[in-house]
């Protein structure tokens, strides 16, 4: 190096700017003028200006004293410097240069000097020049000197080759620059430090991970570590080909530890919990899952630190390929494969228990039941006794000590676990032979089988409850048909009374009160028909958020001032269809109770919103199968409603208000409304906090339709008085003898000839009597020996073009399946007036 051919040269300071002789040479010249020319006046004259002088004179040297004195004022030359900041820049291991901006150097250090090869002034070259090479150092020096030219920092490593001293191939340079802080011109700092050494203890290190790494990837055995979000932050190439994974996938948002292996063996591996500090190792005989979906039978080594805070740290996992071929001792090997494979796949949870009713091993499928890990986070397996309910503890308890005590099999023993869900499993024991001789091992004494019958007692509940129902709506609608009857006969006869009385007879209010007490009946039987799903429903495509927008005035006035409506509406609703007046019949029947359940007022909360099929998946709700919903949900703040009554709600008559403020229809109405539609509803509701009932109901998409044509307005007739009279031939069929009277005298009273018959059989035998058919036959549906749908079908096979009207107190689609396609007849649900009557009589007709 220059050091060792000879010695430093000096630093060079061109900082501070020497005093020009010329300026002193002046002075004096000017100063002898001076006297001269007062030499040459008279002394009168002469001594005042001479005085002044003296004076001026006197004053500056007064003046450089006290500027010298506090610093203001310094001699040029090395005396002005800070002689410690140049000593240690001008020893400093770094070149270091000072330039100007117009590229005038101001300061250069012994290293530097070194550096450029310069012997001092002569020949000295800026940074900018020093540095030259290829593109690379070209581009690197410009963006330093972009950076100084701005007046910003910067550093650049580049390498030079030859390096400076030239006694070396190549070398590495740390350049920096950065701006100096003075007076004037602005300048410069740039150092430059050999930092070729470094560099190279870089690379070998380098060198020497890479060829530990290539030592690890072409182990024979597999290797990879996990993050504590599941992640695989690295796996070794062996691994990689076995799975026929591509190295370049692991790593953040790469390969996942689901990627290689099924979710159940996931949960093996999660289970493991330690003490905060501990490393814990445990072997494992379980299936890797390559990337084609193919199993790979190994054995793995999975060794996991936890710090102090008990939290798991990344893994470190051996994996030994188990697959046949790739080990010795091939017959206990595939049997070793075999049982591993069995135990980690089997949805039957397996574990072993020590004899203080402990786990010591247990399959995935045991943790997917328990929700507990292996050991707890404390290394102490928990106790299986504490992860069911207390009520099942002693009969657990003395099923474990009978198996320790090397009973036979025990069980099957049925047990709700504790946590969330009520999840129910059915557990057996059997004794275990522990020949395990290694102290303080864990001696297994019982081996615990476990099956998960939670969805099968839902199941079985679920079936039970719609059994009892659909039990409770046949009833509820063979009551509801047979009550009709009767209450078509009161209505008739009113109806026939009230028209041979004026309203000033003194009867005439006792008539209208039977007529309106029958039609309050009529309501009752609605709602039972409505719960029996046989109602009359008009279906048409609903905007929820318009019909819930003009029912809220109406709400506000049924719920009083004790009780707030918020109403809050889903954007963009998708269209429903059902009968609108039913529909709103639901939410005001839902609004009612929220508002009883509320005495000392509160909030009732409807919300609206659309439940997209993937989202109605994730809901899973039962018996509700994924597609597009329209959720409407009636929420209160009141009292909330029992779990043990909680199934009983929508039973028709079932009510917790006082006698005489309910009838027990309003819910099992709602329920009957809304199956009828097609739709859904839950409850969930949590004493004292408040109940919400959600109703799903399907997402309506309407068929594209063409446009109509436009027609000229035609100015209709003025509307004229309707005549109810007619004429023509009318079969009436009506096994009720009450209903069928009544409605043959009202129709014979509007200009009509009745045929009455009181079954199907009897209407039969009328027209084969006959030669030319009736006009009209209005008929029952339910009937004896023959019902209506039968009877409708053996008459248009004799005369396809007969008209009909049936009448029935079940809903028109109930008896309208059994007919056949394109089958056509006009229907009048029961009761109806004996107006109704003579108006779809008249219509049907024609005439």
């Amino acid at each position: 190096m220059a050091e060792a051919r000879g010695a430093a040269p000096a630093a060079i300071d061109r900082s501070q700017r020497a005093g020009h002789v010329g300026l002193l040479v002046g002075l004096a010249i000017l100063l002898v003028a001076a006297f001269g020319g007062l030499s040459l006046l008279s002394s009168e004259r002469a001594q005042p200006l001479v005085l002044a002088l003296l004076a001026l004179l006197a004053m500056a040297g007064v003046f450089c004293v006290f500027a010298i004195a506090v610093g203001a004022l310094r001699f040029a030359g090395s005396a002005g410097s800070n002689d410690l900041t140049k000593a240690i820049a001008d020893g400093a291991r770094d070149g270091l240069i000072v330039v100007e901006e117009n590229g005038r150097i101001l300061y250069a250090n012994e290293r530097y000097l070194t550096l450029s090869g310069a012997e001092g002034s002569s020949g000295l070259r800026t940074a900018e020049r020093l540095l030259t090479g290829g593109p690379d150092v070209s581009e690197a020096v410009y963006r330093l000197a972009q950076a100084a030219r701005e007046g910003r920092s910067g550093t650049e490593e580049v390498r030079l080759s030859p390096a400076l001293d030239g006694d070396r191939e190549f070398g590495w340079y740390r350049v920096r620059v950065s701006p100096v802080p003075r007076s004037g011109r602005p300048a410069t700092l740039w150092s430059v430090a050999d930092v070729t050494h470094e560099r190279e203890r870089q690379e070998n290190v380098f060198q020497e991970l890479q060829h530990a790494i290539d030592y690890l990837d072409h182990a024979p055995a597999g290797f990879f570590s996990i993050g504590a979000d599941g992640a695989i932050v690295y796996m070794n190439a062996t691994l990689a080909a076995w799975l026929d994974h591509d190295l370049a996938r692991v790593g953040p948002g790469g390969l996942k530890l689901t990627d290689i292996m099924p979710g159940s063996v996931v949960a093996l591996l999660s289970a493991a919990g330690g003490r905060p500090g501990e490393a814990r190792t445990d072997m494992m005989d379980l299936d890797l899952t390559r990337r084609g979906g193919q199993s790979l039978p190994v054995r793995l080594y999975h060794r996991v630190a936890f710090g102090a805070d008990g939290r798991p740290g990344p893994s470190r996992t051996l994996v030994l390929n188990r697959s046949a071929g790739e080990s010795g001792g091939e017959g206990q090997r595939a049997a070793e494969v075999r049982f591993a494979r069995f135990f980690n796949t089997t949805p039957l949870a397996i574990a072993t228990l020590d004899r203080s009713r402990r786990l010591v091993r247990s399959n995935p499928s045991f943790l997917r039941l328990f929700r507990s890990p292996a050991r707890g986070v404390e290394g102490s397996a928990p106790a299986i006794v504490d992860q069911v309910v207390a009520p099942d503890r002693p009969r657990l308890e003395a099923a474990i000590a009978a198996a320790a005590a090397g009973q036979a099999e025990t069980g099957p023993i049925e047990v709700t676990l504790v946590g969330e869900g009520g999840r129910q499993a059915r557990l057996w024991l059997s004794p275990v032979e522990d020949t395990d001789p290694a102290p303080g091992a864990d001696r297994e004494s019982a081996i615990l089988y476990a099956l998960d019958t939670t969805e099968q007692r839902q199941l079985e509940q679920q079936f039970a409850q719609a059994s009892k129902m659909q039990a409770v709506g046949q009833l509820a609608g063979g009551v509801a048909h047979d009550f009709n009857n009767v209450l078509q006969a009161i209505i008739g006869y009113s109806d026939l009374l009230l028209a041979n009385h004026r309203p000033t007879d003194p009867s005439f209010q006792d008539i209208m009160q039977i007529k309106q007490n029958a039609n309050r009946a009529a309501s009752l039987v609605r709602q039972l028909l409505a719960f029996s799903r046989r109602q009359t429903l008009r279906p048409e495509v609903v905007k929820l958020g318009d019909t819930l927008s003009d029912l809220s005035l109406l709400l506000k006035r049924l719920l009083g001032e004790r009780v707030q409506l918020d109403l809050r509406q889903g954007r963009d609703l998708w269209t429903v269809k059902a009968d609108v007046n039913q529909l709103e019949q639901v939410v005001i029947n839902l609004a009612v109770n929220a508002r009883d359940a509320m005495p000392d007022g509160g909030t009732v909360s409807i919300e609206t919103a659309n439940v997209a099929e993937a989202e109605a998946r994730g809901l899973d709700l039962a018996g509700m199968p994924p597609a597009d919903y329209v959720r409407i949900s009636v929420g209160d703040t009141g009292t909330g409603i029992a779990p043990e009554i909680l199934d009983q709600i929508f039973e028709p008559f079932f009510t917790t208000k006082e006698l005489g403020k309910g009838t027990g229809l309003g819910l099992s109405t709602v329920f009957g409304i809304v199956k009828q539609s097609g739709g859904f509803i839950y409850v969930d509701s949590e004493v004292g906090r408040g109940t919400t009932f959600s109703i799903y109901l399907p997402r309506h998409i309407p068929e594209p339709e063409a446009e109509p044509e436009l027609k000229p307005e035609v100015a209709a007739p003025k509307a004229r008085a309707a005549d109810m009279t007619g004429q023509g031939t009318i079969l009436l069929v009506e096994d009720e003898d009450a209903v069928r009277a009544v409605n043959t005298r009202a129709l014979t009273a509007r200009g009509y000839t009745v045929l009455e018959a009181a079954s199907g059989i009897e209407a039969m035998q009328i027209m084969e009597g006959r030669d030319r058919p009736v006009d009209l036959v209005v008929s029952d549906v339910v009937m004896p020996e023959m019902d209506g749908p039968t009877l409708l079908g053996e008459l248009r096979k004799r005369h396809p073009e007969i008209k009909f009207v049936f009448v029935s107190g079940y809903a028109e689609d109930a008896f309208a399946k059994h007919l056949p396609e394109g089958e056509t007849f006009n229907f009048l649900p029961k009761p109806f007036s004996l107006k109704q009557l003579v108006e779809t009589v008249k219509q049907a007709i024609g005439r």
